[in-house]
């Protein structure tokens, strides 16, 4: 079982709950609330199980905790709060030779051990008394109601490391919600809890106490004790008269002195905790499921918005599109059109004599398609990666995780990065040295011929680039004729100096290197939004790792109880009803 708890803490600790979905919150708090009573208490007890019972003092502002603390110690061990919230450490009285049992390694491992009273709600005081008699101890908590949010955490903390609660409420306190919140978690949890009515006048006892008995019933408390302490004057030195919790010391001291009693206490609220845990563990796994789930979507959507753009491109650099403007009046600057326009009309067998014969390009004119070319196909990455950040940033805005991711986003990424265009620019320019790196190495053999010659490594590849973006379904009318027409034009140089299957073979080598590098361009502003999702570190398998260490302690948890059965039944051969022979399979 220890083992199997460890396992269950350790795998808690990891279980992030990063995005905002609905019910996180709770389950953050729920997921740190188990932790803490896996650290404060059910590890420690199971590996100290003779510790002394730990009894946690708590209830609400003003209900007279420590005034009750001192009287059954007989001496000032705490100093009642006179002015509220009251900001001091905790105190744990115990019984001199006991004092081994709450060093730093056990109980509450993360509160500092302290001698002396102290304003720091870190510390945990520890005071030796005589009059706690050994195998018990008395710890004084913080206000579960108080306005501090500190001390009302860590009121919570120490009644999650308590084998008894000692729950004080008062007259004019009793019914109120947040004491009766804490109550209702100690049912769930079974944990061993005595409730004491203090300051009750007289004339109130009857009647308050009756109608709280009942409160307790109904919320499946009937079997604590209930102790009344009645209003009367407090002694100089700040304690009640002995008679006053004469009932409540001598049932602590009955429970320190009957090792089973101590014992059944003990075992009632440990595997109630554990039980709870265990419970509660796979709540928070359903929880991690939800945060995968969401993180995924977040993921889609910024996939379809990047995907989106890229397709774009890719369209946009494939059906002509790119040949308007300035990238067709320059590319006819150079081919020159008109009567070579008119030549392609003519039998195909003397096309390439003819377009090589008409072109007037000029080195000038080479360099200003070159120019034109990496101008647009910048400004339509550009286009398309602003257009992806809009998008993935709209997606993102319309759900809860996406907003929160986006308000603490260390900058803004519903845009093109800074860095897009100078980046862009190296793209495009780097995709056209490949471009002329391939026109030099398939014409390496050819550098002498008059056609190569004729137009240059530059011009040829000039010419390759826009066969790359020679398909015309994305124009219309005469602007598809003029455009089209240029690009078959580009494809007849081509294909005069190189042949027609090297010319295929170049298209689809400088078509596929300009998609890699515009995917590896665009994965680097995707990578923005990827990097948030990433930082999170959302684990896939988290979900079933803890409920495989939840089932572990269960497993264990059923376990042990066959044995209790066993060991019962052997004990008392003769105790048990025929109805009982199927607990253990139960």
């Amino acid at each position: 079982m220890l083992t199997a708890l460890v396992q269950l803490h350790h795998t808690l600790q990891q279980a992030e709950l990063p995005l905002e979905v609905p019910g996180a919150d709770g389950q953050r708090q729920s997921r740190t609330e188990m932790v803490d009573q896996l650290e404060d208490y059910v590890i420690p007890r199971l590996m100290t199980i003779d510790a002394p019972l730990l009894t946690v003092v708590g209830g609400s502002t003003g209900a007279g905790k420590s005034t009750l603390v001192n009287s059954l110690v007989g001496r000032r061990v705490t100093e009642p709060g006179l002015l509220r919230p009251t900001t001091r450490s905790p105190v744990l009285v115990h019984h001199p030779e006991d004092g081994r049992w709450f060093g730093q390694e056990r109980v509450l491992p993360d509160l500092e051990r302290t001698d002396r009273p102290t304003t720091d709600s870190h510390a945990l005081q520890l005071v030796p008394a005589d009059s706690v008699p050994s195998g018990l101890a008395i710890l004084d908590a913080p206000d579960v109601d108080s306005v501090e949010e500190r001390n009302r955490t860590l009121a919570a903390q120490l009644l999650a490391a308590a084998d008894l609660w000692l729950f004080v409420t008062s007259a004019a306190r009793y019914a109120d919600q947040v004491p009766w919140g804490f109550l209702r978690q100690a049912a769930e949890r079974s944990t061993a809890v005595a409730i004491v009515l203090d300051r009750t006048p007289d004339e109130a006892v009857e009647t308050v106490s009756s109608h709280l008995a009942r409160m307790l019933a109904s919320r499946g408390l009937k079997d604590s004790p209930l102790f009344v302490v009645r209003e009367g004057k407090v002694s100089d030195e700040g304690l009640l008269p002995p008679e006053a919790v004469a009932d409540i010391r001598g049932w602590l001291q009955s429970l320190a002195a009957d090792t089973d009693a101590r014992g059944a206490v003990v075992k009632q609220t440990l595997e109630g905790a554990i039980r709870s845990v265990s419970r509660r563990a796979y709540l928070v796994a359903d929880a991690l499921d939800e945060q995968t789930a969401a993180a995924t979507s977040l993921r889609q959507q910024v996939d379809a918005a990047y995907d989106g753009a890229l397709e774009a491109v890719n369209k946009a650099s494939a059906d002509g599109t790119l040949l308007r403007g300035e990238v067709l009046a320059r590319w006819q600057e150079f081919v020159g059109t008109g009567e070579l326009l008119k030549s392609l009309e003519s039998r195909v067998g003397r096309v390439r004599d003819r377009v090589v014969g008409a072109v007037r390009g000029k080195p000038a004119q080479v360099e200003r398609v070159t120019v034109a070319v990496e101008s647009g196909l910048e400004t339509l990455l550009l286009e398309h990666a602003e257009a992806a950040a809009e998008r993935a940033e709209a997606s993102w805005h319309s759900v809860g995780p996406g907003r929160a991711l986006l308000e603490g986003a260390p900058q803004d990424i519903g845009r093109a990065s800074r860095e897009f265009r100078r980046q862009a620019e190296r793209t495009v320019r780097d995709w056209q040295q490949g471009v002329l790196d391939m026109v030099r190495t398939e014409g390496a053999e050819k550098r002498t011929t008059a056609r190569f010659l004729a137009f240059g490594v530059n011009g040829l590849s000039v010419a390759l680039m826009v066969v790359v973006f020679a398909h015309t379904a994305g124009l219309t009318g005469a602007e598809a004729g003029i455009a089209g027409g240029s690009a078959v034009l580009g494809q007849k140089l081509l294909e005069a100096v190189f042949g027609d299957q090297a010319v295929r073979t170049l298209a689809a080598r400088a078509r596929e290197d300009l998609d890699r590098r515009v995917v590896e361009l665009m994965a680097g502003e995707r990578g923005r939004w990827t990097a948030l999702l990433d930082s999170l570190a959302v684990d896939r398998a988290a979900p079933d790792r803890l409920r495989n260490a939840a089932r572990r302690v269960d497993d264990e948890w059923f376990a042990r109880r066959a044995v209790d059965v066993r060991e019962e039944r052997a004990a008392h051969p003769h105790g048990h009803a025929e109805g009982h022979a199927e607990q253990p399979a139960e």
